[in-house]
Protein backbone atom coordinates (compact mmCIF):
# COMPACT_ATOMS: atom_id res chain seq x y z
CA UNK A 1 0.00 0.00 0.00
CA UNK A 2 1.49 3.39 -0.95
CA UNK A 3 2.18 5.88 1.81
CA UNK A 4 -0.59 8.43 2.35
CA UNK A 5 -0.22 11.80 0.66
CA UNK A 6 0.52 14.64 3.02
CA UNK A 7 -0.71 18.17 2.73
CA UNK A 8 1.61 21.16 2.50
CA UNK A 9 0.81 22.07 6.12
CA UNK A 10 1.73 18.58 7.26
CA UNK A 11 5.04 18.69 5.39
CA UNK A 12 5.84 22.08 6.94
CA UNK A 13 4.95 20.72 10.39
CA UNK A 14 7.17 17.66 9.89
CA UNK A 15 10.08 19.93 8.93
CA UNK A 16 9.54 22.02 12.08
CA UNK A 17 9.48 18.89 14.23
CA UNK A 18 12.73 17.70 12.61
CA UNK A 19 14.33 21.04 13.53
CA UNK A 20 13.19 20.60 17.14
CA UNK A 21 14.57 17.06 17.13
CA UNK A 22 18.00 18.37 16.06
CA UNK A 23 17.87 20.92 18.87
CA UNK A 24 16.87 18.18 21.31
CA UNK A 25 19.83 16.10 20.12
CA UNK A 26 22.11 19.08 20.83
CA UNK A 27 20.58 19.51 24.31
CA UNK A 28 21.03 15.79 25.00
CA UNK A 29 24.68 16.08 23.99
CA UNK A 30 25.18 19.04 26.35
CA UNK A 31 23.49 17.21 29.25
CA UNK A 32 25.69 14.16 28.60
CA UNK A 33 28.74 16.42 28.58
CA UNK A 34 27.62 17.96 31.87
CA UNK A 35 27.24 14.49 33.35
CA UNK A 36 30.73 13.58 32.19
CA UNK A 37 32.14 16.68 33.92
CA UNK A 38 30.25 16.03 37.14
CA UNK A 39 33.46 16.04 39.16
CA UNK A 40 35.05 18.80 37.08
CA UNK A 41 35.81 22.37 37.94
CA UNK A 42 32.96 24.58 39.05
CA UNK A 43 33.63 26.98 36.19
CA UNK A 44 33.24 24.20 33.59
CA UNK A 45 29.96 23.09 35.16
CA UNK A 46 28.66 26.66 35.18
CA UNK A 47 29.59 27.20 31.54
CA UNK A 48 27.87 24.00 30.45
CA UNK A 49 24.80 24.91 32.50
CA UNK A 50 24.69 28.33 30.83
CA UNK A 51 24.94 26.75 27.37
CA UNK A 52 22.09 24.38 28.22
CA UNK A 53 20.00 27.26 29.58
CA UNK A 54 20.59 29.34 26.44
CA UNK A 55 19.82 26.49 24.04
CA UNK A 56 16.67 25.53 25.95
CA UNK A 57 15.53 29.15 26.09
CA UNK A 58 15.94 29.54 22.33
CA UNK A 59 14.08 26.28 21.78
CA UNK A 60 11.28 27.59 24.00
CA UNK A 61 10.96 30.77 21.96
CA UNK A 62 10.81 28.86 18.68
CA UNK A 63 8.31 26.35 20.11
CA UNK A 64 6.02 29.16 21.28
CA UNK A 65 5.79 30.57 17.76
CA UNK A 66 5.46 27.13 16.13
CA UNK A 67 2.81 25.88 18.59
CA UNK A 68 4.21 22.35 18.85
CA UNK A 69 2.67 20.57 21.83
CA UNK A 70 4.04 21.27 25.28
CA UNK A 71 7.63 21.50 24.07
CA UNK A 72 7.77 25.19 24.94
CA UNK A 73 6.83 24.44 28.55
CA UNK A 74 9.39 21.66 28.82
CA UNK A 75 12.15 23.75 27.26
CA UNK A 76 11.33 26.69 29.57
CA UNK A 77 11.46 24.45 32.63
CA UNK A 78 14.73 22.99 31.40
CA UNK A 79 16.19 26.47 30.96
CA UNK A 80 15.26 27.43 34.51
CA UNK A 81 16.66 24.16 35.93
CA UNK A 82 19.97 24.65 34.12
CA UNK A 83 20.30 28.23 35.34
CA UNK A 84 19.64 27.50 38.99
CA UNK A 85 22.19 26.49 41.53
CA UNK A 86 21.88 23.43 43.69
CA UNK A 87 23.24 19.93 43.64
CA UNK A 88 24.80 18.80 40.39
CA UNK A 89 23.31 15.30 40.68
CA UNK A 90 19.79 16.68 41.01
CA UNK A 91 20.39 19.06 38.10
CA UNK A 92 21.69 16.32 35.80
CA UNK A 93 18.80 13.99 36.63
CA UNK A 94 16.19 16.71 36.06
CA UNK A 95 17.77 17.84 32.78
CA UNK A 96 18.00 14.26 31.48
CA UNK A 97 14.34 13.69 32.35
CA UNK A 98 13.39 16.92 30.58
CA UNK A 99 15.25 15.89 27.42
CA UNK A 100 13.47 12.51 27.46
CA UNK A 101 10.13 14.27 27.88
CA UNK A 102 10.91 16.53 24.92
CA UNK A 103 11.63 13.45 22.79
CA UNK A 104 8.30 11.90 23.83
CA UNK A 105 6.44 15.10 22.93
CA UNK A 106 8.24 15.29 19.58
CA UNK A 107 7.29 11.68 18.81
CA UNK A 108 3.65 12.42 19.62
CA UNK A 109 3.73 15.58 17.48
CA UNK A 110 5.32 13.68 14.59
CA UNK A 111 2.66 10.96 14.81
CA UNK A 112 -0.05 13.61 14.76
CA UNK A 113 1.58 15.44 11.84
CA UNK A 114 1.91 12.31 9.70
CA UNK A 115 -1.67 11.16 10.26
CA UNK A 116 -3.62 11.79 7.07
CA UNK A 117 -6.40 14.34 7.43
CA UNK A 118 -9.96 13.14 7.79
CA UNK A 119 -11.90 13.28 4.53
CA UNK A 120 -14.54 15.96 4.61
CA UNK A 121 -18.05 14.62 4.83
CA UNK A 122 -20.74 16.33 2.84
CA UNK A 123 -23.16 18.39 4.91
CA UNK A 124 -26.62 16.96 5.27
CA UNK A 125 -29.41 19.28 4.15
Amino acid sequence: MPPPKLTADQLRRIEEIDEFRRTADHLKHLVTELEGNRAGQTRTIQQLSERIANAASQMRQRALTANVGTIADLAGTMSVMAGRGGGINMKIRALADAVNSIYMQLDAAMKHATTPPEPKKPAKP
